[in-house]
């Protein structure tokens, strides 16, 4: 198995050309072309303790959602942690690849597999692409009608987190739900546009929760988590490619945010 039959998989999922103009994802360190994959190792972020792991594993590619190489480098003298992670990248021949918004625009992506994971149906774009299928967010309804209180509880069942921030909504039930991976607030406008009773991403912000508490139910549970089933994602696409091929999900845990 070559590694860029693995970038080719990854792509043919999530082509480049569903990313967002400010995004940098795809093939970030690495010469592939004839390169034998020995192992990949999936993660939302790369860093050192990352690329560690994946030298103890046997590993030479590191599949990420997050792009550690988002903004231009001008130097590599290990001064922070991206630049030391370059070098150790490369020093341990280790290709690393990110699959980023391309991955939340695509069919069957991050946003799908959140609303799978909540249940939903009937499923569509919030918002889709002009001229390529793909999208961002998506909408769709519960199969049946949830108590406030208790979708809540139940949201924080699926995404198996220890905090919900939510708005003081004037509703008492949801039916029709929105969702996006990461920072979806830009959403919010369309969200409330097709009528969803809740919505839930990422991350929101203290000021959009002004004003909408005769709109929707609005649910923030974290970057990190919202994004979590991606390596499901990652796996499911790589794992078709040969039953041989080891994969492991990075045991790092890479959320810079605590909570007590």
């Amino acid at each position: 198995m070559k590694i860029r039959q693995i970038i080719c998989a990854l792509e043919d999922f999530a082509p480049l050309a569903l990313q967002d103009g400010y995004d940098n994802a795809g093939l970030q360190i690495g010469l592939p072309e004839d390169v034998d994959a020995t192992g990949v190792l999936l993660c939302l972020d790369v860093t050192e303790a990352v690329v560690d792991e994946a030298v103890s594993l046997g590993c030479n590619m590191v599949v990420s959602h997050h792009p550690l190489l988002f903004h231009p480098l001008k130097s590599i003298t290990g001064k922070d942690f991206v630049e030391r992670v370059v070098v150790k990248a490369i020093k341990n021949n280790i290709t690393l690849y990110a699959a980023h918004t391309n991955l939340d625009n695509a069919p069957f992506g991050v946003s799908h597999r959140m609303a799978k994971k909540l249940g939903l149906t009937h499923l569509t774009w919030l918002v889709p692409k002009t001229g390529i299928e793909g999208g961002s967010g998506i909408i769709g309804d519960l199969p049946v009608v949830c108590e406030k209180d208790a979708f809540v509880r139940r949201v924080k069942e699926v995404f198996k987190v220890d905090c919900v921030r939510f708005n003081n909504w004037n509703g008492t039930q949801v039916r029709r739900v929105a969702v996006c991976g990461g920072a979806g607030a830009f959403l919010l406008p369309h969200a409330v546009a097709d009528h969803a009773d809740a919505f839930i991403t990422g991350e929101i912000g203290y000021h959009r929760f002004f004003g909408h508490e005769n709109e929707l139910l609005m649910l923030e549970i974290g970057h990190y988590e919202s994004e979590q089933f991606t390596l499901e994602l990652f796996r499911d696409i790589i794992g078709k490619l040969s039953p041989d091929l080891p994969i492991f999900d990075t045991q790092i845990k890479t959320n810079p945010i605590l909570y007590v």
